[in-house]
């Protein structure tokens, strides 16, 4: 047997991506999520509800974008479900805002409401969902869930239904669900960093 067939009959080892989608992707979920919250609950006027767009669009929106790839090519299907959705809510979020501002899309004034109503309700029942075909997850990743929807509709009842009140409380209903989410992180830290995770309560589910 020759070098050369010796050579061919090796096997090849391929290198396996290793690592954690949650430390791009939950971080980067926490700043679009702080920068939504402060434009429900009034902190930027009314007229400045693009002042978020500078946060969501390209550190949140990719950052999502970013962990599902990863995820993906982890192998882990559900992590990468969960930030595709995300990154998808998010960078549509903008394109929404940036549209309207911008009279990108040609939708008149008196159809923005409703335009903004269709979105909402659209990612309220992909969100959904999503909390449903998860319950097998820890209940922090439920809760998270579960407090996006609650955002959502009342962010939804506020804007079809012209309250102030329901559109700040979605506001903090956001802040809440962003506090689930630096306690992930701090789990997924914890972790990346040599130490144990946090608990992160049983399965609704099993």
């Amino acid at each position: 047997m020759t070098t050369t067939e010796v050579a061919v009959e090796a096997p090849t080892t391929r290198s396996v991506p290793v690592g954690d989608p949650a430390m791009i992707g939950v971080p980067t979920f926490i700043a679009g999520a702080t920068a939504l919250g402060l434009v429900l609950t009034g902190y930027v006027p009314a007229a400045a509800v693009g002042a978020s767009i500078a946060i969501i669009l390209p550190a949140t929106g990719i950052g999502q974008l970013v962990a599902a790839v990863w995820a993906a090519a982890l192998g882990e299907s559900a992590v990468a479900a969960v930030f595709g959705i995300f990154a998808g809510f998010w960078l549509s979020y903008a394109a929404l805002v940036l549209g309207l501002t911008h009279n990108w899309f040609g939708i008149t004034p008196d159809a923005a409401i409703a335009t903004q109503g269709l979105f909402l309700i659209a990612w309220l029942i992909t969100i959904g969902l999503l909390t449903l075909t998860t319950l097998r997850l820890p209940a922090a990743f439920t809760l998270l869930f579960v407090l996006v929807d609650l955002a959502l509709a009342l962010v939804l009842y506020g804007t079809v239904g012209s309250s102030t009140g329901a559109t700040t409380a979605g506001g903090y209903a956001v802040f809440a669900f962003t506090a689930v989410g630096i306690y992930l992180f701090a789990s997924a830290a914890s972790v990346a960093t040599g130490g144990k995770p946090l608990p992160m309560g049983r399965p609704v589910v099993r």
